[in-house]
């Protein structure tokens, strides 16, 4: 009865547009588990065994995650079906809260504080990943933009560059060429070498500190990401209106970061309260008919 079950929501979420591949194999194992002892409904106590055989909590979350859908799924028609609880804890861990600030100043002299008030202001205004940013060559450079190649999801994009930012590039790239003539990497260390992930971590740490940006227990460690966590949220808050405009705006936006899914992008929504409750107003306005 249970692989019957399983087979039939297996299609019905499939039809819906899921893969569920990992999640059918996990549900047959269990429909096997349940029947080998005599059981053909979803009881909580062997729903809690079987995902328990996991290796750790995290495993076990999420198998049992996908047995409570699933059973969810089977009591609506049959009450014989329990829903376990999530003994385990969340699937999920929370997304941390994005740090949004924004650094410009290294507190270094000579190239050093160049190079890295530049990065951190490129960081800023064009929300590039702080790998993509040290990779850059000086042939990436165009006049549409900067082209990032073959990044993190194995995709290659170009990322239009404000006037501005072009200016502020030239004029580093100015000072930067006859430090390090045979090196075409744009970002390059005092060793004349490129820069490092780590090189940058510790610039910005520097930087935070000097500018008094509040850390600690309890509060979000203030990274390089952050910057592109600012350019995204400031970004979704000067979408326009409309439903059509606001769908090509975040595609957009998916496109220019460099996100394998808009879905990750939609993320972002979480990140500053006056988006949620924009949201929330227009999702009433909707609901009400525009009526007061």
């Amino acid at each position: 009865m249970l692989t019957q079950a399983v087979a039939t929501y297996l299609d019905v979420r499939r039809a819906a547009g899921f893969a569920l591949k990992s999640e059918g194999v996990q549900l047959k194992s269990f429909a096997a588990f349940s029947e080998a002892r005599g059981q053909h409904y979803v009881t909580s106590d062997i729903a809690i065994e079987w995902a328990g055989l996991a290796r750790s909590i995290s495993q076990r979350a999420r198998r049992l995650g996908t047995l409570i859908r699933f059973a969810r799924y089977l009591r609506a028609e049959d009450e014989h079906h329990e829903v376990p609880p999530a003994v385990f804890g969340a699937e999920k861990l929370p997304r941390p809260t994005p740090h949004i600030d924004a650094a410009s100043r290294s507190g270094y002299r000579t190239l050093r504080r160049t190079t890295y008030s530049t990065l951190f202001s490129l960081l800023a205004c064009t929300g590039l990943r702080v790998s993509e940013a040290i990779r850059l060559r000086f042939d990436d450079i165009t006049p549409d933009g900067l082209v990032i190649r073959v990044t993190k999801f194995r995709k290659s994009r170009l990322v239009p560059l404000h006037v501005t930012a072009q200016a502020g590039l030239e004029r580093y790239l100015q000072e930067r060429r006859p430090y390090a003539p045979f090196d075409d990497h744009v970002f390059v260390s005092l060793r004349r070498k490129p820069l490092r992930l780590a090189d940058v971590e510790a610039a910005f740490h520097t930087a935070a500190n000097r500018v008094g940006l509040p850390h600690g227990s309890g509060r979000a460690r203030p990274t390089p990401h952050s910057l592109r966590h600012t350019f995204a949220v400031r970004a979704l808050e000067a979408c326009p209106d409309g439903r059509d405009a606001i769908s090509k705006h975040m595609l957009a936006l998916s496109t220019f970061l460099g996100h394998s899914t808009v879905a990750n992008t939609y993320w972002y929504l979480e990140a500053v309260p006056d988006l949620m409750r924009d949201i929330a107003d227009r999702a009433e306005y909707f609901v009400t008919g525009g009526r007061p």
